[in-house]
């Protein structure tokens, strides 16, 4: 029977008081420093209700679900291994007298332990107990235990006490739970400012392609209509030239108009290149293996470029459809960038490789290329490399580093434009003192029609 009893009138081997201060003291003061559950049932066990005239302690730990007690620390004869406990006895809320004061809450002192029906016997058994709950948040957090040999042990001093740990305890308990509720909030807050940050740069990265894409577009469409304009200008330019010729055969009028006549042939081809970025010239699209193509074109400009070419071609590369011409002016306009940009030992290369674009595999492509296959077709060079705050403006018309009269500033303009119309992309690595290398995706021609 579970009941309450008056402190023993017979002598007790049991802390004084001026013992029983400094330990509590002790405790409050070391309370701020535990930096854990764990550690705080242990100090509670062996450096608290150790020291103040109990025999024994065990600190059992309720679960999340408030169904079970499990012991978390001892101290005494049945703890004789240490911080270790060894099969950790589980008793369910309501079973027997530790079980009971965790179901209603309310600290007991059993007297005679073999006249109570709700005694679980241990491998050692006592006579009297006593039992005080630990309540952390409205909720049982645990239940501190200690039991006697003798009869009456327990009384009304030897409750205050524990009850005085107790409530030490579940303040220290409670102040770890909102440390541990803050830490998860922190985290939280952390995780949602990572996100937020990830999402606020790439919405800065989108709305910077979506800004280039529109200035590209209107650029195109501004270049597109300036080029059909001038070039009628142009075409009744030429024709009023060979008109010219033939009625001025003085050695003087031949020069003066070949010299217009080249100044036109150069305007002809600046306006094809601006056609060409965007993406308004009549592209003769043909089955072609780039493989052969590169042959071709290394073996006809050797003497354009005063230098080898490093060739690294793919075997077995996919056919693609693209206009021959096109592909030689693309060819030519970035050996001869990759050239001037190097020193005379500078090496040139070109590569070919068949690629598979997945969507697993997105960010190592361009962001404007669709999955599909593609062969890569790349030109690298040992020069000076392309500053990063330049990269993103190479491509755009008459943008140039060159001095002037050097370039136009339409070679990579044109390249760019005539791999769009060709339902592919440029992209470019550079690195300042470390070259450049410029991609070019060509689309395979699908399988079935290979």
């Amino acid at each position: 029977m579970l009941q309450s009893v008056p402190t023993s009138l017979r002598q007790r081997n049991r802390a004084s008081e001026a013992q029983m201060l400094r330990t509590l003291n002790t405790f409050a003061v070391d309370l701020m420093s535990i930096p854990c559950v764990e550690d705080l049932f242990w100090y509670v066990a062996q450096n608290v209700v150790g020291k103040l005239g109990f025999v024994d302690c065990v600190i059992y730990q309720a679960n999340d679900a408030q169904t079970d007690l499990t012991q978390a620390a001892a101290w005494g004869e049945k703890n004789p291994f240490g911080r270790n406990i060894i099969n950790p006895l589980v008793i369910p809320f309501g079973r027997g007298i530790t079980g009971q004061v965790a179901q209603t809450r309310k600290p007991v002192i059993v007297d005679d332990l073999l006249s109570d029906l709700n005694y679980i016997p241990d491998t050692q058994p006592a006579r009297s107990e006593i039992c005080v709950p630990l309540i952390c948040g409205g909720r049982i957090a645990g239940v501190i235990d200690s039991e006697h040999p003798e009869i009456g042990f327990f009384g009304d001093a030897e409750l205050e006490i524990l009850s005085t740990v107790a409530a030490m305890t579940s303040a220290k308990l409670e102040l770890l739970a909102e440390t541990g509720r803050s830490q998860r909030r922190y985290e939280d807050l952390v995780v949602a400012h990572t996100q937020l940050t990830r999402e606020t740069e790439n919405r800065k990265a989108l709305e910077a392609k979506l800004f280039e894409a529109r200035k590209q577009d209107a650029i195109g469409r501004l270049a597109g209509k300036f080029a059909h304009e001038f070039n009628n200008l142009l075409t009744v330019i030429a024709g009023n030239i060979e008109l010219l010729e033939l009625d001025s055969p003085e050695v003087g009028s031949q020069e003066t108009l070949q010299d217009a006549k080249t100044a036109s042939e150069r305007g002809a081809q600046l306006i094809r290149d601006m056609l060409a970025f965007a993406q308004r010239t009549r592209l003769v699209q043909q089955t072609v293996d780039l493989n052969a193509k590169v042959i071709a074109f290394c073996e006809e400009c050797d003497a354009t470029l005063s230098r080898g070419v490093v060739k690294v071609l793919a075997k077995d590369i996919w056919p693609v459809s693209v206009d021959p011409t096109a592909l030689e002016n693309m060819l030519l306009a970035l050996t001869l960038n990759g050239v001037e940009a190097m020193d005379t030992d500078g090496v040139l290369k070109i590569t070919t490789e068949n690629v598979f674009h997945t969507l697993a595999e997105a960010p190592n492509f361009p962001s404007d290329l669709t999955p599909g296959r593609y062969v890569r077709l790349s030109i690298t060079d040992e020069g000076r490399g392309i500053a990063p705050e330049l990269l993103e403006q190479i491509f755009d018309p008459f943008f140039t580093t060159k001095t002037v009269g050097e370039g136009t500033g339409l070679g990579l303009s044109m390249v760019l434009g005539v791999m769009r119309q060709s339902g592919g992309t440029v992209a470019v690595h550079s690195a300042v003192s470390f070259g450049s290398t410029f991609d070019l995706y060509f689309p395979a021609i699908p399988i079935a029609t290979e």
